[in-house]
């Protein structure tokens, strides 16, 4: 259908609810507004599927909301009765919407018989993956847009490791999902009806208490932390999210008690009041943080994102500054913290095996292999480093020890299959105890590790390519790159290409072999000095994604290449 013809559906619909009514009737006049409302469905993917809230079949509201999950319902039903009597766990942040949205899925798995067990106030996603295991449920939703902006909301299917779904699964789930021709006709059961089938089972505290104490495995030395945890002064900041109900009792858990909350920004807000962008990448997100921190001298600051997932740092510098830390940067001070730590504990174990994504630092790649420890890549998204906690503890050939993506998301303990910012939080506590032991801070931890490992730099580059003409254009961009293939950037020659589309590498002198991992839309280009380029189409967003890694014998060299490779690449976006 045309989407003027989709829009005439929704338009004289009787029993549209009423909001989502206005809304269409305050557009009727802005024919690219319902244009790009009514063009597509919302794109259901791997990663589920994210958008802004409003009226449309391209927007986030309760009828798409009951589509994707009428979609997982009939999934769910593919695998045998016993699949639908253990159920779905659903959980939700602070966004807005959040909380209606996730009873509009209770109510749509109701009509199946499916059984849902939904967090009574809003909880961090990594809780929602444990949950999912901890409950034998048979899958997960999770409502969230992660740090996008507040005009947003998301939705994300968990398996029922607690993962988010392979890609087999979300093929098919994706299948059923766009199956699902009018989601306005759909049917869902009251919550009054829920509760009466026994259908409906509200979860909270009982799931948070079980969830710390298996937090509390992350500490690796609690002595130290017994000594030097009081003197300790860590700024938190939630901005706004989830973080904090749980993140506060896990460091205390922990044993450290000079926390402070930034208190503007403890409080759960939709609008993401005093931020730009709810990111922990961003170095704005940190502006009240640092402010705190420089009041009461802080060693560290900390926040996590509004579905506490991610985590990102802010450390003082030698001149007294606070300097907020990459996602590379991070997980190298954790994982070497780590393996140091386990390591003089007698705890490291022979077959020890680290996760992280095909974009992110290979500094942790060399710390790793210094401890006898193997690095294994994977592709982007957490559910492949789950995938392969999976397959491990199957198999029995490695032990896991730490799993992260240069994205701010990282893993310490198994008993959470997705990025844990509240178990991050815990651990980048004790490492900034270990050196403020030994009269350090993060800032110079990071700098002992460019001195022993070599300066790695790297920077990610997201270009945004909204609306109708936005997902061409990406095509085109990959398209371009893959037919076009650049045989150099900035005058470094480019010795191996690696497509993982066709799962073919080849070198530069033609030999080529095949690749081991399921097949996605990415290039990766390792030129002849060790650096490399990384580029794929978000998963997520509107986005193409451009990944720089370089590595040099000082940062100042490591800094120029990243500056002359993101040049290289604007000239051929540009072009």
């Amino acid at each position: 259908m045309s989407w003027n013809e989709t829009y005439t559906i929704w338009n004289t619909f009787e029993n549209l609810e009423s909001t989502l009514k206005d809304e269409l009737a305050s557009l009727k006049d802005d024919e690219a507004t319902l244009e790009d409302a009514f063009y597509a469905p919302l794109e259901f993917g791997t990663a589920g599927m994210r958008g802004v809230i409003g009226v449309g079949i391209n927007r986030m509201n309760q009828y798409t909301i009951r589509q994707a999950t009428e979609g997982l319902a009939l999934f769910i039903e593919q695998n045998g009765e016993e699949a639908i009597k253990r159920g779905v766990a659903i959980a939700y942040d602070s966004r807005h919407q959040s909380p209606e949205f996730a009873m509009e899925a209770a109510k749509t798995l109701g009509v199946h018989g499916i059984p849902s067990y939904v967090f009574e106030s809003l909880r961090p996603t990594p809780e929602l993956s444990f949950a999912v295991r901890h409950l034998n449920a048979f899958a997960g939703i999770m409502i969230t847009a992660s740090h996008n902006p507040p005009e947003y909301n998301g939705y994300k299917v968990y398996g029922e490791d607690g993962g988010q779904m392979p890609p087999k699964d979300a093929d098919a789930l994706t299948t059923f999902v766009r199956s699902v021709k009018n989601s306005l006709e759909l049917e869902v059961l009251s919550k009054e009806a829920l509760e009466e089938k026994g259908l409906l089972t509200i979860i909270g505290e009982d799931i948070d208490k079980v969830y710390l104490d298996h937090v509390k495995e992350v500490t690796v030395n609690s002595e130290m932390i017994q000594k030097i945890g009081s003197d300790m002064k860590l700024v938190y900041t939630p901005l706004h999210g989830t973080g904090k109900m749980l993140g506060e009792r896990a460091l205390a858990n922990a044993g450290f008690t000079g926390i402070t909350l930034v208190p503007e920004q403890a409080v759960a807000d939709p609008d993401f009041s005093t931020v730009k962008s709810p990111n922990p990448e961003e170095p704005g997100a940190f502006e009240y943080a640092i402010k705190l921190g420089q009041e009461i001298d802080a060693d560290v600051l900390v926040a996590t994102d509004p579905d506490a997932d991610r985590l990102g740092i802010a450390v003082k510098t030698a001149e007294g500054a606070y300097e907020v830390l990459t996602g590379n940067q991070i997980a190298s001070l954790m994982l070497h913290y780590l393996l140091t730590a386990q390591k003089d504990n007698g705890i490291l174990p022979s077959n020890g095996a680290v996760l992280k994504s095909i974009v992110s630092s290979e500094l942790p790649t060399v710390i790793a292999e210094s401890f006898g420890v193997e690095m294994v890549d994977v592709l982007t998204g957490f559910k492949f480093i789950a995938e392969k906690i999976e397959q491990y503890e199957n198999d029995g050939s490695h032990t896991f020890l730490f799993g992260f993506e240069e994205s701010y998301g990282y893993l310490v303990k198994s008993f959470v299959r997705d990025k844990d910012a509240i178990q991050a939080l815990v651990l980048i506590a004790e490492v900034a105890a270990y050196y403020k032991e030994k009269g350090q801070t993060l800032y110079d931890g990071l700098q002992e590790l460019y001195a022993n490992y070599g300066f790695f730099n790297e920077k990610t580059i997201s270009v945004k390519m909204a609306g109708i003409e936005g997902s061409e254009k990406i095509k085109a961009l990959m398209a371009k790159f893959r037919e076009q293939a650049p045989t150099e950037f900035n005058s470094i020659r480019v010795t191996m290409i690696e497509d993982f589309k066709t799962s073919m590498k080849t070198n530069e002198d033609g030999s080529s072999e095949s690749i081991e991992m399921p097949p996605a839309d990415v290039l990766k280009y390792t030129m002849e000095d060790g650096s490399w380029i990384a580029i794929r189409p978000s998963g997520t967003e509107p986005k193409i994604k451009f990944y720089i890694g370089a590595k040099a014998d000082t940062n100042e060299k490591a800094t120029e290449k990243v500056a002359g490779f993101e040049q290289a690449i604007n000239e051929l976006v540009e072009d």
